[in-house]
């Protein structure tokens, strides 16, 4: 449940522009943001006193959204601030302190739960703000921006704590906005991201969630090879939505397209980008790794644990699990240094057991390696008790469940 919700809030982040019955031809030729492409156009006026198009803004929050992504929140914030005392009734300085607070939940693997009340607290202020603009103009597209934007992520946030009525309801009102924004489409690709991830995801929903294909008949028809050339666009082009379409495509490659090549240059552009982000940091690590290079993966993996140690922000358990693993992998089959493995594999244990991942295929995979080791070293008691872990924690028809068996079976009367 939680994973479909997840999905379907894919759909209702920054630049919710989307789900039209009729979308712009143009799409399809990956248009041109001019005023011209707008299908309704607002006044001079208005889009002047956007401040989500506002270029002096843009210029001025350039290093504070660069400070946010990599993890240097209290001047990211400083900056954020500064821009609410000069507009303290617009929604965007809110939306963004907001933002800075779901990337102190992002490292987490969205477990921690420290940030939810701030972020929260932000994100309604943010509907507050964007409501009274709404109130005064039913055509404030930049309104309706903002609120599907704030009722996206707190739907987002409500889902993953397993809120379903709170969830359904932010969803609900997120979708309802997000038809309502979709005048600002062909202004800024800020807009276009939210196309970008209808396009792709609706399909991707029908592909892999034949329950939900009823409901997808309400929706229009999406395009996944055109949604990857949208967010490819708003990735170069984008400002506010310029990291989260990368961010997106990274992964889209990475799980869903299985080409890890290419998401192995954006997760490395990213990593360079913000080295100090520990997502973009672990996910270089984790896809260097997957794709065999393992001499940069190990120096990555030593920089992310090193800024373990140091307590730098968000670079805490799930960054060291993956971590760990890769290093131990690595002595094992790379430098044949055992016990520099085992020391690593036990550490992504504990790593795991630190954030209650004790199904992660690091943790279990962990396990299977030691067993392994203890068995190529003979000590067959140790090596019975990590297949035991393995049995326990692996799914029967598994293959790592069926060597664990196997081996526990053909050593049955050796003693623990």
């Amino acid at each position: 449940m939680k994973n479909l919700f997840f999905i379907i809030f894919t759909l209702v982040v920054p630049g919710l522009a989307i789900a039209q019955q009729n979308p712009p031809t143009d799409t399809t030729a990956m248009r041109e943001v001019t005023l011209e492409s707008v299908e309704v156009l607002p006044s001079s006026g208005v889009v002047s006193g956007m401040l989500l198009l506002n270029p002096d803004i843009k210029y001025e929050l350039e290093g504070a959204v660069d400070n946010m992504y990599n993890f240097k929140y209290e001047i990211a914030e400083k900056q954020f601030k500064s821009l609410r005392r000069r507009y303290p009734h617009h929604p965007l300085p809110y939306f963004l302190m907001g933002l800075s607070q779901w990337w102190k939940i992002m490292p987490t693997n969205i477990q921690t739960r420290a940030y939810d009340d701030i972020f929260l607290a932000y994100m309604d202020t943010t509907i507050q703000k964007a409501e009274k603009m709404y109130d005064q103009d039913e055509k404030d597209f930049e309104a309706a921006f903002f609120l599907a934007a704030a009722y996206g992520f707190e739907g987002r946030l409500h889902s993953e704590r397993s809120n379903w009525r709170k969830a359904t309801v932010a969803s609900k009102r997120a979708l309802d906005f997000m038809e309502k924004a979709k005048a600002g489409n062909g202004l800024s690709p800020e807009f276009l991201f939210g196309e970008a991830l209808f396009n792709y995801y609706s399909v991707w929903i029908h592909e892999n969630y034949t329950m939900l294909r009823p409901v997808l008949l309400f929706f229009p028809n999406g395009d996944k090879r055109l949604g990857i050339k949208q967010l490819r666009y708003v990735a170069n082009q984008g400002f506010y939505t310029g990291t989260e379409s990368k961010l997106f495509l990274m992964k889209i490659y990475a799980n869903e397209e299985k080409n890890t090549g290419e998401a192995l240059k954006i997760a490395q552009s990213l990593a360079i980008k913000y080295p100090d982000n520990a997502y973009f940091h672990r996910s270089y690590a984790r896809l260097l790794f997957v794709q065999g290079h393992f001499t940069m993966a190990e120096r990555v993996s030593e920089d992310i644990l090193h800024k373990i140690e140091q307590n730098m922000p968000g670079y805490e358990s799930v960054s060291g699990r993956y971590a760990s693993y890769i290093l131990a992998y690595i002595n094992q089959h790379k430098y044949r240094d055992l016990e520099k493995a085992k020391k690593h594999y036990n550490d992504a244990i504990m790593y795991a057991k630190m954030t209650d991942e004790q199904e992660s295929g690091y943790y279990v995979n962990s396990y299977l390696n030691l067993a392994r080791i203890a068995h190529q070293q003979k000590d067959i008691p140790a090596a019975k008790q990590y297949y035991t872990v393995v049995q326990k924690n692996s799914e029967k028809k598994s293959d790592n469940f069926k060597e664990a068996k196997k081996y526990l079976k053909a050593n049955k009367k050796t003693a623990l």
